[in-house]
């Protein structure tokens, strides 16, 4: 997993110990950059058609009717008070934004509208994945995390920590899965939760930022 903490008025470290990869690239901390990217991604209702191969959108159609919040997942995302504008880099051909995708989704969903989620197309948008990378890769999905004012907070990439941990065991044990084996219900849940944890992280370091908290009084 890896997740970067942009400039902020938090007395943070300058790199989550979870951090795998860093960017220098000065256009993710230019808050206009990010505002341009976001007002050129799609809705994903839009995105999700943004193919011309409908067995892509019904992979992701199938996992969005799978994935499911709990109750105290929708009441944690139902109460955020900041504004949190998202951009996700992401291919609709991927396997990882396939499963991913729609967990994103239904969590910007339970928001109220405070997560304000918008997803571009990493091969029609290279100049933003270039700044991206992990490990030196072009992997996806990527969701970059801003906030009211497109200021960069941070971005996670590529799979967090539950997925990894499935991955690792698959790829490095006895067994392998077969390609298109479906995914247990477990696992999504797990991954959902990493998923919230995240975005539960980036709220609570906008809702405790200095500057915000002088600009709204609060």
């Amino acid at each position: 997993m890896l997740f970067i903490i942009a400039k902020t008025n938090l007395s943070l470290p300058k790199e989550s110990p979870m951090s795998d990869a860093t960017t220098s690239d000065a256009a993710l901390t230019d808050a206009s950059y990010l505002k341009a990217k976001h007002e050129a991604g799609m809705v994903y209702a839009d995105y999700v058609l943004h193919t011309d191969k409908p067995a892509q959108t019904e992979g992701w159609q199938a996992i969005y009717d799978k994935v499911q919040l709990t109750d105290s997942q929708k009441e944690l995302l139902g109460s955020f008070v900041r504004e949190i504008n998202v951009i996700v880099v992401s291919g609709i051909w991927c396997g990882d934004c396939v499963r991913q995708g729609p967990m994103i989704q239904k969590i910007a969903e339970a928001s109220n509208g405070k997560v304000n989620l918008k997803w571009v197309d990493r091969d029609e948008h290279i100049d933003l994945q270039e700044k991206v990378k992990v490990n030196a890769g072009n992997r996806v999905p990527v969701v970059i995390f801003a906030a009211e004012d497109f200021e960069l907070v941070g971005w996670a990439g590529d799979k967090l920590l539950s997925r990894y941990r499935i991955a690792a065991a698959q790829a490095l044990g006895a067994n392998c899965p077969l390609p298109g084996a479906p995914v247990p219900q477990e696992e999504l849940d797990a991954e959902v939760q990493d998923w919230v944890d995240q975005f539960e992280r980036v709220h609570l370091l906008l809702r405790l930022s200095g500057r915000l908290r002088q600009k709204h009084g609060d």
